[in-house]
């Protein structure tokens, strides 16, 4: 199986090439550049029957969509037969329903472009993983559980793993169950037209280690606000870790500084994504 990188997934590449013979793959090179008007160019510099195309597509999203479908067409005009896309971070998945008339349903455009070229989706962690099946080929949701959980192992020692939201709740048992450890969410209650209370559900945090584990963190409010309470209630080190980082302005400093760390995978490249899923997908 030959693994084809995109510019989506450069931040991963030093990683990918020390550990894809490890997992039986070869690394393809490919020559990607942009022409003086600002079109993408690439090319395959190999052959192959099977390939494995990895390009997160965050921002500049539509620039990385576009080159993971010339990608696929180039593979396809090479000979290659059967192509997984591995999308760590897919763009437009929030998207996923008509709120006003007139609107797409942007994550199955998506989702029914790459099925041109693609046998298979995988994609980590999917706002809501039932738009998978607008994708025609197989496709599967991937969890970052056991990467988070190595990861806080040692930080996390005797702790327990909370959700920021009860909707969250699954996301935290899979890290939880990994480690041994106890988990609950946080339930909000509204106590006025302005006032949201936040507390965790059945879990006494005093003194212990907390790790709070969402799928996408933007503005960093309710991270803030959630360690600010477990702070009150007498907890240990309180961590925060979530899937992918689309942070807002200012957000990466807001959080760092309400807990004693702040990781995410590396979905996404930014100065805390120290959760590598490199092996998860070299695994695939």
């Amino acid at each position: 199986m030959k693994v084809v990188l995109g510019s989506g997934a450069y931040h991963m590449a030093e990683e990918v090439k020390m550990k894809a013979s490890k997992y039986g793959r070869e690394v393809l090179e490919v020559e990607i550049k942009k022409f003086p008007d600002g079109e993408k160019y690439v090319r395959i510099l190999g052959e192959g029957k099977e390939a494995v195309v990895v390009q997160s597509t965050f921002n500049p999203q539509d620039e990385h969509l576009i080159e993971l479908l010339l990608l696929g067409d180039a593979l396809k005009e090479r000979g290659f037969e059967h192509l997984k896309a591995v999308v760590p971070y897919l763009a437009y998945s929030r998207q996923d329903r008509v709120t006003k008339e007139g609107e797409p349903i942007s994550v199955r455009a998506v989702m029914k472009a790459l099925g041109i070229y693609y046998d298979e989706l995988y994609v980590f962690d999917l706002h809501n993983p039932k738009t998978l099946e607008y994708f025609p080929g197989k496709a599967v949701n991937l969890s970052p559980a056991r990467a988070i959980a190595e990861y806080f192992r040692e930080k996390l020692g005797e702790g327990l793993v909370l959700a920021p939201d009860k909707g969250a709740l699954e996301r935290a048992k899979a890290v939880a169950e990994l480690l041994g450890l106890e988990f609950s969410y946080f339930e909000k209650k509204r106590v006025s037209p302005t006032e949201v209370r936040m507390s965790p559900v059945e879990v006494d945090v005093k003194g212990k280690n907390v790790l709070i584990v969402d799928d996408i963190i933007s503005t960093g409010g309710t991270m803030v606000k959630a360690a600010d309470i477990l702070r009150e209630m007498g907890a240990g080190k309180i961590f925060v870790a979530a899937t992918h980082g689309v942070f807002a302005e200012g957000a990466i400093e807001r959080v760092s500084k309400a807990v004693d760390e702040l990781a995410v995978t590396n979905t996404i490249p930014t100065p805390v994504s120290k959760i590598s899923l490199v092996e998860d997908i070299l695994r695939l």
